[in-house]
């Protein structure tokens, strides 16, 4: 083993390896897969890595990984740390060469993608045609973990996407909800529709996790009702689809109903009987962020101004976000 006193020569691919096997839940082969080499190569760059540091990272039953040391999980942060910092000197160095061209990488689901999204990205490649957009779907803890892991520049996301602490997320803007039926469904006769209503009917919505789904659970626990959920799904699109087949009312985002082209159904207001989601937009904290990805947020909510967002990630705790927020009036939809 070297000595304290030697100057260990740590290697960044070397700490890419070790930050890759934390993510892959210490899986060496698919660490590898994710960074395009072989497993024994990765092996042997951690076996060198350990044997620079004077200390195990991982415990090993035989060939297998097993846990994180101790001292492992605190190499491990540090290791991330750098990474993130060797990025940010990257991003620098483009801002520097050409501040109008780069690359911008969005995860969201498909209710953002596909309505809240598209004016927005619009006026941005007006803006900036020599950025090339990427748009990721999944669900709001895999937007989550993409943006915690430096694959995307940002996630937009409604559920779970607040549980990241390495994320800075800004409130954009709140939503609600209607209910969506066939034209002559008897819920269309109602002077003012009711939560006990809507639960005599079987529903189609999203899947517990999307789309603010939580609000819908919450509202009708809070009136001891258990409604027959017939179908789920996490597209607005396909929920309208069943809804048409008749498999029972649906329950969308108010902004996924489009009065031409869903003018076979009625849409009926839901405001007033669940709570209204707020869709936020973030990233990983310690980025530097370009001008152009300053733009984009603040198209996207035009509250958060540059100023606003080097404000929120100036904060040290998820209470002194929530209070730079406190007195915003977000817009609703």
């Amino acid at each position: 083993m070297p000595q304290p006193n030697e100057v260990h020569a740590v290697k960044l691919q070397q700490l890419r390896y070790l930050t890759a096997i934390a993510k892959n839940n210490l899986n060496i082969s698919a660490a590898a897969e994710s960074l395009y080499t072989s497993q024994p190569g990765v092996s042997k760059q951690i076996r060198l890595l350990e044997d620079e540091l004077g200390v195990e990272v991982f415990n090993r039953n035989g060939k297998h990984l097993t846990h994180i040391t101790p001292v492992g999980e605190r190499i491990i942060a540090r290791a991330e740390a750098i990474l993130r910092e060797v990025r940010n000197i990257q991003v620098i160095a483009e801002e520097f060469r050409d501040n109008s061209r780069g690359t911008l990488s969005i995860a969201t689901t498909h209710t953002q993608a596909r309505y809240a999204l598209p004016p927005v990205i619009r006026v941005f490649r007006e803006r900036y045609p020599q950025v090339l957009l990427q748009l990721h779907q999944g669900s709001p803890t895999q937007i989550a973990e993409m943006a915690a892991s430096g694959k995307v520049d940002f996630a937009i996301a409604t559920e779970a996407i607040g549980e990241c602490h390495d994320l800075v997320m800004m409130p954009c803007y709140l939503w609600n909800r209607c209910a969506l039926v066939p034209q002559g469904h008897p819920l269309t006769a109602l002077p003012r529709l009711t939560i006990e209503d809507i639960a005599r009917h079987p529903l189609v919505t999203y899947v517990f996790g999307f789309t603010g789904r939580s609000q819908l659970d919450d509202a009708f626990r809070a009136a001891h009702l258990h409604p027959q959920v017939a179908f789920t799904a996490t597209d607005a699109d396909v929920i309208k689809t069943y809804v048409r087949l008749g498999l029972g009312v649906g329950i969308i985002a108010r902004m996924a109903y489009d009065a031409e082209a869903d003018k076979d159904l009625v849409a009926i207001d839901a405001a007033h009987l669940f709570a209204p989601s707020t869709t936020k937009i973030g990233f990983l904290r310690g980025s530097f962020l370009r001008r152009f990805q300053y733009d984009f947020i603040q198209l996207f909510a035009p509250h958060l101004t540059p100023q606003v967002v080097q404000a929120a990630e100036a904060t040290d705790s998820q209470e002194a976000l929530d209070a730079l927020f406190g007195a915003c009036e977000l817009p609703q939809y």
